[in-house]
């Protein structure tokens, strides 16, 4: 039997019912959302059953929707069966003033540097990871950076000349 994206859909809605929603195929790409408190729960399915095999976690990150409020931050999460060459993808949604969403560093070894450059850059709190801490930028900072909290650029400068990026002026 071929693994399809319909039976990983199938099995999963099996196991947890309606509490799975925004259900998508972008480019054969299985998507949807999950409560944060289910995130462990449905990475051990994923990983455990024998049909399922998605035992590779391929990337972890985070994204900051910062007009979502009560779920500012999505911790997003791409596996691959690569028995079968499937691939899906599930977020899970926090409030960005507390961030905590279980670690997934017993399932996934990879998950340790991805849990920490999601820390990192984004100020999710992991419970339970073994080591928790910074891992490209200084102890010091006090924020992170890939929040959507920040201008894209200062205003006040005046050492830059709009005519040169295509703002303002003609170019001719």
């Amino acid at each position: 039997m071929t693994l399809t994206n319909e039976i990983v859909k199938q099995k999963l809605i099996e196991k947890f019912g309606d509490q799975l929603t925004n259900w998508e195929e972008p480019y054969n790409f299985l998507t949807f959302t999950a409560p944060k408190d289910l995130n462990i729960k449905i990475l051990q399915f994923l990983y455990d059953d024998e049909t399922l095999k998605f035992r590779f976690l391929t990337d972890l990150t985070a994204v900051h929707y910062p007009d979502r409020k009560g779920e500012e931050i999505a911790v997003v999460y791409h596996l691959h069966n690569l028995e079968d060459n499937i691939r899906l993808r599930f977020k899970v949604y926090t409030d960005e003033e507390k961030t905590e969403v279980f670690t997934a560093t017993a399932l996934y070894e990879t998950a340790n540097w991805l849990e920490r450059e999601t820390y990192d850059f984004f100020g999710v709190h992991f419970i339970g990871h073994p080591n928790l801490k910074r891992i490209m930028n200084v102890e010091e900072m006090d924020y992170f950076p890939l929040r959507k909290q920040y201008p894209l650029e200062d205003q006040t400068r005046e050492d830059k000349d709009d005519e040169m990026f295509g703002r303002g002026g003609s170019i001719f």
